[in-house]
């Protein structure tokens, strides 16, 4: 019998199993060495993404979606309709609905409702909008309207998931997960992807942390929430007692641990779990920073609209938004939840215009005085528009027409795409699916987005699954 039994005892797969580990760690230690070196030159201190190299020519670096949450209707915002007006109250044309989904409208009388707003032609475009968005109107010539959007979600928490993930099932990775997770980030000091919320008056629904979910990606590239009111990120200060390199000592210990598991278990997680402790030890000097607002002049609050610095409001989101964008985060998603309006659309409606019309011009106009615009891609948009056909006092869900715009990095300006009917109840024009709302957006990033895959049971996932078509006529 051998004194070195266990040695001996060790089977030729178990043996090659174990060394891959260790040669996995002597990559990873060379290439932090690297990145230590490219920092040490003045090189850009970020992670990359799985992505070695764009796929096409760059025109956005990061994203900035500012979601509409519960449903903007179309037809009080960008999609001016004279026709569904003198049709108001009046029975909505059979010819259109019939054989069709609806919401909460199904085997209801139907009445067209006319828009209760004027609309407005702004700027050398002349582009219609919705007198109630003056301050965006005033950005007509930078914006690229898509009157013809249509989805396949007639519910809210689905055509979020929709909207977000290009797909209804649970577990799949959300846009900004994948822009992570492909890209990585160009800051080490924060998550690259971030998500807030605000919340209106009226019209408020409910947002699933499964929007912003990393799905069948490591948890490394899911979103992470910040709190729009008091500390961004709870815990962020060390207990009273605990100085900064006693918390360097800590996280240290941990981390080698973790790299002692890592070597015995091949699970992607417990790399997560290292680059998360040492991400949450980071933003304990970035966040506050990032929430410093001291030399923020009071021209700029009054560019925004901000009461109070803050406040949880979208217009302090927004600059918030501003902020992360200069700090190199990748993806940035505000959450307005003010939009679902079944009943009481005339005030619902002015209320969340009025909260957001003037936030979202002036980080359209910040981002342009300092540069960043043409590198940053802003989507606004709901998950779903509303009927033509009232709803009481509201209008129902409605997913054959919606309308949205883009703008800044590398969209063409002021232009709109696509067309509704008549009375604004189906897009016939240049017709926009979110799939393909998705490919664009991802080729204006320097993504194929039938290259951006992930392997799960077997299948090649991806945001726009088997579908998807690039616009190249709203590309500059």
């Amino acid at each position: 019998m051998h004194t070195d039994a266990p040695f001996h005892n060790i089977s030729r797969r178990s043996f090659i199993h174990q060394s891959a580990y260790g040669i996995g760690g002597i990559a990873y230690s060379l290439l932090a060495d690297q990145s230590r070196a490219a920092s040490a030159l003045g090189k850009p201190d970020h992670w990359h993404g799985a992505l070695q190299q764009a796929h096409l020519p760059v025109k956005a670096k990061r994203v900035i979606f500012l979601c509409m949450a519960g449903g903007p209707s179309q037809l009080e915002t960008l999609d001016w309709k004279p026709k569904l007006k003198e049709l108001h109250d009046k029975p909505f044309p059979e010819s259109f609905t019939k054989g069709q989904q609806l919401a909460q409208l199904q085997g209801a009388e139907l009445k067209a409702r006319g828009s209760f707003t004027n609309f407005k032609k702004f700027g050398q475009a002349g582009t219609e909008i919705s007198e109630l968005f003056p301050h965006i109107g005033s950005l007509a010539d930078d914006l690229c309207v898509i009157r013809s959007m249509q989805t396949e979600q007639i519910n809210h928490d689905t055509a979020h998931a929709f909207m977000n993930t290009g797909s209804i099932i649970k577990g799949r990775p959300s846009m900004g997960s994948w822009l992570t997770y492909g890209l990585g980030a160009e800051t080490q000091d924060l998550p690259g992807f971030i998500v807030l919320t605000s919340t209106g008056k009226n019209g408020q629904q409910p947002i699933s942390a499964r929007q912003w979910s990393s799905g069948v990606l490591p948890s490394k590239f899911q979103g992470i929430k910040f709190q729009s009111r008091g500390d961004a990120v709870h815990y962020i200060g060390n207990p009273e007692g605990v100085c900064q390199s006693t918390q360097r000592q800590v996280v240290d210990e941990i981390k080698r641990m973790n790299n002692i598991l890592a070597e015995e278990q091949n699970d992607p997680e417990i790399a997560t779990r290292i680059s998360q402790y040492e991400m949450a030890f980071k933003m304990q000097t970035s966040v506050p920073d990032l929430m410093d607002f001291k030399n923020e002049p009071k021209e700029m609050l009054d560019l925004y609209g901000i009461q109070e610095v803050g406040d949880g409001s979208y217009a302090s989101n927004c600059l918030l938004a501003r902020r992360l964008a200069e700090r190199g985060v990748r993806m940035i998603q505000l959450y307005h939840r003010a939009w679902d309006h079944h009943t009481n659309l005339e005030a619902g409606i002015k209320e969340s215009a009025q909260a957001v019309d003037r936030a979202t011009a002036g980080l359209i106009k910040d981002l342009k005085q300092r540069g960043m615009l043409e590198d940053t891609l802003i989507l606004w948009s709901g998950e779903f528009g509303r009927t033509p056909m009232g709803q009481g006092t509201g209008r129902d869900h409605h997913i054959l027409s919606f309308s949205n715009f883009l703008v800044g990095g590398g969209i063409k300006p002021g232009i709109t795409w696509g067309s509704t009917d008549e009375l604004g109840y189906r897009a016939v024009e240049n017709i926009v699916p979110v799939h393909d709302l998705h490919a664009t957006m991802l080729a204006l990033l320097g993504i194929d987005h039938h290259r951006l895959t992930t392997k799960f049971q077997g299948l090649d996932v991806r945001l726009t699954g088997i579908a998807g078509k690039v616009i190249k006529g709203i590309m500059a």
